[in-house]
């Protein structure tokens, strides 16, 4: 274990960041920290000298209607994950300290790569993120900033906005860790009853058999994936599609090389994301992440 600082406004984190000499790295969390939370940071701890976690539940990407106000909050048991896993900062602001004037004025836009598949559901979600992973790299002015696979969506954008708008940050991305059935590690999990945990496992069973046939092609990989969902009428399924991973558009079924199939549905009363990157062609099937040509 590492000792470790907790700062709580600007100043107490401006401080902190001064006394961390060498190379820093950040994940951005918003808190209720797990096994894939703790796997970026251990990535992180693997290729920089100092690691800060930020735990920042934020209200701009929750739309009206949505679970901030029943999002889970472990701050205590985060700290310790932060802590096992060699993080030296831990910035834990209140929502006036990172935004003091109230809901700011002046947003990152998504653009249309933030409208489709989780931003066609969720309008104005990816502006939020944006503008507060943008404040946030700003505030910690880190030399990479790591980032879970499972919100593919999100990593591209987040990709995108540092390329686009020239901030001086590696953007790593890193591999969803599941549980042992499969299960892409979440928050909301805790949501989920036992039996909505069994439909839900449907997501990564879909995904999975989908990139079974990555080397017939698109329509077999789709077709493989939907027949499972199809086969759970529990799981209300919000999209299933097989996408470029950088233009989220759908593939033709000529394509072939990198892909990202990815599905969105409600178990109970809980929304979930899953994805798999793969290649689509002969010699191709799963990889860890998506391989981006920036």
């Amino acid at each position: 274990m590492t000792d470790l600082t907790i700062a709580h406004s600007r100043e107490e984190l401006a401080a902190a960041r001064r006394e961390l000499a060498g190379t820093v790295g950040v994940t951005m969390t918003m808190g209720a920290l797990h096994s894939g939370h703790a796997e970026l940071i251990k990535q992180a701890r693997e290729q920089v000298d100092h690691v800060i976690v930020t735990i920042f539940l934020n209200p701009l990407q929750f739309a009206q209607g949505e679970d901030l106000s029943r999002y889970p909050r472990t701050f205590e048991s985060d700290v310790e994950i932060c802590r096992e896993y060699g993080a030296q900062l831990v910035f834990a602001p209140s929502p006036d300290v990172v935004y003091p004037e109230g809901e700011p004025g002046i947003r990152v836009a998504a653009g249309p790569l933030g409208s489709v598949l989780e931003g066609a559901s969720r309008p104005g979600h990816f502006d939020g993120v944006l503008t507060v992973v943008a404040k946030l790299l700003h505030l910690t002015q880190p030399d990479k900033a790591f980032f879970g696979q499972k919100d593919a969506q999100q990593l591209l954008l987040i990709r995108r906005m540092v390329r686009d708008l020239d901030f001086p940050v590696e953007i790593v991305p890193v591999a969803t860790v599941r549980e042992g059935d499969g299960l892409a590690l979440s928050s909301r999990n805790t949501y989920l009853s036992d039996a909505d945990r069994d439909v839900a496992l449907s997501l990564s069973t879909a995904l999975k058999a989908g990139a079974a046939m990555a080397e017939t092609g698109p329509a077999a990989i789709r077709r493989a994936a939907r027949d499972v969902l199809v086969r759970e009428p529990l799981a209300i399924v919000d999209y299933l599609v097989l996408v470029h991973p950088t233009t989220l558009e759908q593939v033709p079924e000529w394509y072939r090389g990198p892909a990202l199939l990815a599905v969105a549905a409600k178990v109970g009363t809980t929304r979930l994301i899953d994805n798999l990157p793969l290649v689509v062609g002969p010699g191709g099937g799963e990889r860890p992440v998506v391989e981006y040509a920036d």
